[in-house]
């Protein structure tokens, strides 16, 4: 269990804590570019950005989300294979295309058990765009559900070839090799930001919206603008420092996934906890473009533009990498208008969110060859959509 350690004494346990979390490196990184009077306007405006464009929104979707989900039955992918190889491949898929990790990790899970096939795996490995959805659907809604959709499609078909290539218990893990389980911790720094985010969720959509619909509020007084974009970066500054305490952060995964689900079991704890991750990663990669832009002076969007021939590749290898923050990143360049929307599908397709790690843990050989058939329908597809809808 996590915990603030006692205000004037920090145990050892504690120090060690805050010396291995590589997620402090972020808030840290931007209280260094706050202390900084050329970097201090941009890291305020990136953080206020981040904010009411990014995390209002993903907050309010994921609330609607996992609200209307609870109701939802999770089938046994067995029983649809004994229906229909064709039905449990679809329904994998559909699970994949829900936004988030969790019907992915629901395939894998099921699979080691032996109640998949492995033309599931690849069908919600392909289908899955992970967290990424969530900002996605937020922010770009017509996009969002364009790239569900070819995720479900791609997929579904994917998995069917699959199942036609490999028998069903292909790579299926052994009974020795089975052992691993998905991690259920307690933790309470994230209740600390339950009622920050209560007090604060009704007046920050109101803002956020006003945003979308470019409303002018100077008219509102002269300071108006000055004491939002405070307010906002205040805030995004809040949510990163949470999501910095909420782990050890020691490794590649802590850093790069979403937490551990919270026990007992809460849909608004889990709903702060991958807001508050989306947020850290979103306000990483504005960071990194505002300060490449207007300090190094890397122009990339005209990068991509003079080599956008790359960039569907480049995508789909950066799926590769495990965990949703990397792929948050790839969809934060398109929703800035940096990277086309070619590059978005390809790496929609070919990237795993955290689902690949359960899949490492409980069955590394068809992780490793399920992310390399994902890659080819993701090339497939960003090219295609590069040659064919935007040359």
């Amino acid at each position: 269990m996590i915990s603030l350690p006692h205000i004037g004494f920090i145990t050892p346990a504690s120090k060690r804590f805050l010396s291995q979390n590589k997620r402090l490196l972020l808030p840290l990184f931007i209280l260094t570019c706050l202390a900084i009077p050329q970097l201090r306007e941009i890291t305020m405006t990136a953080l206020s950005d981040a904010f009411f464009q990014v995390s209002v929104f993903v907050a309010a979707t994921l609330l609607i989300y996992y609200y209307a989900i609870e109701h939802l039955p999770q089938l046994e992918l067995s029983y649809l294979s004994a229906k229909s190889p064709i039905l449990e491949i679809s329904f994998a898929a559909v699970l994949g295309a829900l936004p988030g990790c969790g019907g992915a990790i629901i395939v894998v899970t099921q699979f080691t058990k032996g109640q998949a096939s492995f033309g599931a795996i690849v069908a919600v490995l392909t289908a899955t765009m992970g967290d990424a959805a969530f900002l996605l659907l937020a922010t770009r809604p017509t996009e969002g559900l364009l790239i569900m959709g070819i995720g479900l499609v791609v997929g579904t078909f994917s998995g069917l070839l699959v199942n036609t290539i490999h028998k069903k218990d292909f790579l299926r893990p052994t009974a020795q090799e089975q052992k691993h389980q998905i991690k259920i911790l307690s933790t309470n720094i994230i209740k600390i930001s339950r009622p920050v985010w209560m007090v604060a969720i009704i007046p920050s959509l109101i803002i956020a919206f006003l945003i979308a619909f470019n409303v002018d509020f100077s008219q509102f007084g002269s300071s108006t603008s000055t004491v939002i974009t405070l307010f906002g970066a205040l805030m995004a500054l809040f949510i990163v420092s949470i999501w910095a305490l909420s782990s050890r952060g020691e490794s590649y995964q802590e850093v790069t996934s979403e937490d551990d689900a919270c026990n007992p079991p809460s849909k608004i704890i889990k709903v702060l906890q991958d807001t508050h991750f989306v947020t850290a990663w979103v306000v990483a990669s504005f960071m990194l473009f505002e300060i490449l832009v207007n300090i190094a002076g890397l122009d990339l969007k005209t990068w991509f533009v003079h080599y956008a021939y790359l960039a569907p590749l480049i995508a789909v290898l950066i799926g590769f990498l495990p965990g949703c923050g990397p792929q948050i990143i790839v969809t934060t360049l398109y929703i800035q208008g940096i990277i086309p929307f070619s590059a978005l599908a390809g790496n929609a397709i070919s990237n795993d969110g955290d689902a690949l790690f359960p899949a490492i843990a409980m069955a590394p050989k068809a992780a490793v060859i399920a992310t390399l058939y994902t890659s080819i329908p993701a090339l497939i597809v960003g090219y295609g959509l590069y040659f064919f809808a935007e040359i």
